[in-house]
């Protein structure tokens, strides 16, 4: 009587459930997740909506914007109807309205807002805030490491100066942009808080920077988006998602300048 053949070696594999994590991304082993971690609240509510509303706005003024200046520039636009340029101006106004409407909520949160959100975080006020822009600008440029880098839980020095120029530009085009729209109605109320501009420069210089400062508004949201990816991705921040969800985690074993 023979003996059954036992195999030199069994392997029993674990099974696999939908909820086991992935160990491979694209043909690249996924690291276990290492570290301590906690949640900060960064953004809240009313900035997330004042940003995605804003966002919306600036696109349709641009859009809106470009054929005021040059009805009819896109392919077969002539057959959109001879109040084409009627709508555009409306759904520019429009816009123009809930731009400054954003602007309102974003003044008053420089003051409600939580210290990632108020005033003092839009400048680098402190010398070493100085110090680590010009780090942060040569990281940006791939010239120091991510590790040499100073952190921040919000917005780096860079970003403090980025984000403001984009209030800055804003003002410009809001003060400029009710300057030219109060000439229809040279009797309203419009007219006579934004005449003062066109007294001061000219009409048509104030049409001309209202124009260039256009461009501004086409370029940023590039660059912003840009800047968001590339922290995602090399540093990890979840920016992108910390706009939506209003917070991010951080490694709590790491110093940040602005949350110490």
């Amino acid at each position: 009587m023979t003996s059954p053949t036992v195999p030199e070696r069994l392997v029993i594999e674990p099974p696999v459930t939908p909820d086991a994590p992935p160990t491979r991304i694209l043909q690249h082993p996924v690291p276990d997740a290492t570290g301590r971690y906690m949640w900060v609240y960064l953004w809240q509510a009313p900035l997330r909506a004042m940003h995605w509303i804003a966002a919306i706005a600036i696109l349709a003024l641009i859009v809106s914007g470009f054929w005021i200046g040059r009805p009819f520039f896109l392919p077969n636009a002539q057959t959109t109807g001879s109040y084409a340029t009627q709508w555009a101006r409306l759904l520019h106004f429009a816009a123009a309205y809930l731009l400054a409407a954003t602007a309102i909520v974003r003044v008053y949160w420089l003051i409600a807002g939580n210290r990632f959100e108020r005033l003092p975080a839009l400048f680098p006020l402190r010398s070493r805030d100085w110090r680590n822009m010009i780090k942060q600008i040569l990281y940006y440029s791939f010239i120091r490491r991510e590790e040499d880098t100073p952190k921040y839980v919000g917005h780096n020095p860079f970003q403090q100066l980025f984000y403001t120029s984009l209030y800055a530009a804003a003002l410009v085009m809001v003060v400029t942009g009710f300057a030219l729209y109060g000439l229809a109605t040279p009797d309203g109320l419009i007219f006579g808080m934004f005449n003062w501009v066109n007294e001061l420069l000219g009409m048509q210089m104030v049409r001309f920077i209202h124009h260039v400062t256009t461009w501004y508004f086409v370029i940023f949201p590039i660059t912003h988006v840009y800047f968001a990816m590339r922290s995602d991705v090399t540093e990890h921040g979840g920016g992108i998602s910390s706009i939506i969800s209003g917070g991010k985690f951080v490694e709590a074993s790491h110093r940040y300048e602005d949350n110490p």
